[in-house]
């Protein structure tokens, strides 16, 4: 008999550059110990999961991160007196700083349990910080700094060769090959996601990723590796498969170890001709392409709503090799008063 629960889930956009949102649904819709109500949370009127009746059974548009979190409190306190919520799966990184200074009072207050990484572990791997993070944790990983002005190229320009990489503090990532170049992307990112910016070190390779469970005391529940076959021009993997690579899976256990990571995460890296891997960016929550995890035989969003809920989840032992995601995409039929009516009322 599946235990019934009621989970809200964030990142819904699913578009060219993806949220998770929809692939952990799908992972928890095929989960073997739950029947899971799906509750959608939304920040626009047109992120296609809304629309997904199929997996998404309610959705509520919350505020958006920078009302900060009285704001946030009050709408999540409205949707849990309707739907009675039982986990909630933030997925964006911009939103993770307010679910988890609120993610004690939920528990006390409504019961509603969350599995997040602490301020320090989403502090100490934010991309401005990640050099350090690496000589802390042993993990080779780029040389990088942070610009705060376009006066700063000069001095940058010595400290780096050309190409180098120019990345935003939550998003976006840009090589330059130029002084200009890396104006034109500083301006381009800190519009949008703001300062610092972050220039590192260009390192030439292979793209692999990790997406991986911690369970708060150093031990790994999941780690599945996966090499990206196809990139989009934003650099968001299109088509991807799962490695046999012990080493990779290593070197996240002895992240997740070393950190005592608490909850999903992706780690970005790139594997040198020389067969060095070298850390990108530590992204603190279920990437996109998450949903490779669970067709690997490794249902990482099952687990971290066991881990939320206090129960007690042995780390998976293996996972299927040469299993491949390609995504596509999809014209769905929506009624306009369904628009309308996540528009107005802020329900669906």
């Amino acid at each position: 008999m599946k235990q019934k629960i009621t989970v809200a889930v964030s990142g819904l956009n699913n578009i060219d550059s993806p949220g998770p949102g929809i692939p952990v649904i799908r992972a928890l819709k095929e989960s073997k110990d739950f029947d899971v109500r799906i509750i959608g949370l939304s920040y626009e009127t047109l992120e296609p999961g809304l629309y997904m009746h199929d997996l998404v059974d309610k959705s509520y548009q919350i505020p958006f991160p920078g009302a900060g979190i009285d704001s946030l409190l009050e709408r999540i306190y409205y949707i849990h007196n309707q739907e009675k919520l039982d986990v909630i799966i933030p997925n964006f990184d911009a939103e993770l700083a307010n679910f988890m200074k609120i993610e004690p009072l939920l528990k006390s207050d409504l019961g509603i349990s969350m599995f997040l990484p602490t301020q320090e572990q989403f502090d100490e791997r934010h991309k401005a910080n990640l050099f350090e993070f690496g000589e802390k944790h042993g993990v080779d990983v780029p040389f990088s700094k942070m610009m705060f002005n376009t006066s700063e190229i000069p001095v940058i320009s010595k400290e780096f060769s050309y190409p180098m990489v120019v990345k935003g503090k939550f998003y976006d990532a840009y090589i330059a090959y130029n002084a200009e170049q890396v104006a034109n992307y500083f301006n381009k990112i800190s519009a949008k996601w703001g300062l610092p910016i972050i220039i590192q070190e260009y390192v030439f390779g292979s793209e692999v990723n990790v997406t991986a469970l911690g369970d708060g005391n150093g031990n790994a529940i999941s780690a599945v590796p996966m090499r990206k076959l196809f990139i989009t021009d934003k650099g968001k993997a299109w088509a991807g498969i799962s490695l046999d690579d012990e080493e990779l899976v290593n070197i996240a256990n002895r992240v997740i170890s070393s950190s005592k990571w608490r909850g999903g995460m992706e780690l970005e890296f790139i594997k040198t001709a020389e067969n060095k891997y070298y850390l990108l960016e530590i992204n603190p929550r279920f990437p996109a392409w998450v949903y490779l995890a669970a067709g690997c035989g490794q249902n990482q969003p099952e687990a971290l709503v066991k881990l939320a809920l206090g129960q007690n989840v042995p780390p998976y032992k293996a996972y299927d090799i040469g299993k491949m995601f390609i995504r596509y995409s999809f014209d769905m039929i929506v009624d306009l008063k369904e628009f309308e009516q996540i528009s107005t009322i802020g329900e669906l």
